[in-house]
């Protein structure tokens, strides 16, 4: 069997059928190539569940994550999936194999002063700083990924109804709500002209490089960490920790679970529930803090 080959056709399932983003099909491709490296020749009609197994300890001898695991096997599940509905495989070797148990790590997050700290670092009165102060904004406003933040076009934007129009994993589409503090520093990015715009493109990147290309990912990170510095916070804060906090906060005012999820583009409810350890552990802080038999 052409195993490069099959590897290829899968990718490309995965970009044009399944809707998968750049990244995940870029990801996918790593594992496997790593997986049918590890195999060294043997035909992949050949393959049982233990030499599934046998790879799943191969990666754990080399310091894995849990997760990174589970991300790899969920991987293979889903190409040897398509290799049986394809009646390439007669069956799937990595459907029995368990999904290694994920470590539970409580997300990390600002509290309301860091948060409003950061946010005012952009004090500038000139078109870079004013770009920056709208992405933290929106990032913290709309708990959006970096991924779906330098994705937004001019037209996402409804200024009028204080929405916006974001795609999330596997392209799907959900209407966020953008605060006025938000709207109010996007208004005065877009009302300074930039150093050069963006050059004939259809659909008119949102936040754009001082050459007039849509910002990149690796962009906005760079941009985080040169205000984190500036205000001393001496924190490792990523443009996630701005969504952990946004999630964090607005469940610790009330906001219900369902809400939080449909907010954050979470498929499973479970992914959202997260968020409730961390408002409880917080609870449980102040009790212990303050509470004289404790």
């Amino acid at each position: 069997m052409k195993t490069d080959k099959r590897v290829e056709e899968f990718l490309g399932f995965l970009a044009t059928e399944k809707g998968a983003s750049e990244h995940t099909t870029k990801n996918y491709g790593i594992d496997l190539r790593e997986f049918i490296k590890f195999l060294e020749e043997k035909d992949l009609k050949d393959l049982s569940y233990l030499d599934i197994r046998s790879f799943l300890a191969f990666l754990k001898t080399r310091n894995y994550s849990k997760s990174s695991i589970s991300r790899k096997l969920a991987c293979l599940r889903s190409f040897f999936k398509y290799l049986v509905r394809e009646n390439i495989l007669a069956q799937n070797p990595a459907a029995g194999i368990a999904t290694p148990k994920k470590e539970k790590r409580l997300p990390s997050f600002l509290n309301p002063e860091e948060v409003s700290k950061l946010l005012e670092s952009p004090a500038k009165n000139n078109w870079e700083e004013k770009r920056d102060k709208a992405i933290l904004e929106m990032l913290y406003s709309s708990g959006l990924r970096v991924s779906e933040l330098v994705g937004l076009n001019h037209d996402d934007l409804d200024f009028f109804g204080g929405l916006v129009r974001v795609r999330g994993k596997g392209k799907k589409e959900r209407i966020v709500p953008v605060g006025q503090v938000a709207l109010k520093g996007l208004r005065a990015y877009l009302d300074i002209k930039p150093p050069k715009e963006a050059a004939n493109a259809i659909k008119k990147p949102l936040f754009i490089s001082r050459i007039g290309s849509r910002l990149t990912d690796r962009s906005v990170r760079r941009m985080i960490l040169k205000y984190v510095k500036r205000t001393g916070l001496g924190k490792e804060i990523s443009p996630h920790t701005f969504r952990h906090s946004f999630a964090t906060h607005m469940l610790d005012r009330g906001a219900d679970l369902r809400s939080v999820q449909e907010l954050l583009g979470h498929a499973n409810l479970s992914t959202t529930q997260i968020y409730t350890h961390v408002t409880t552990q917080r609870l449980k802080d102040a009790y212990v803090a303050a509470h004289p038999r404790a």
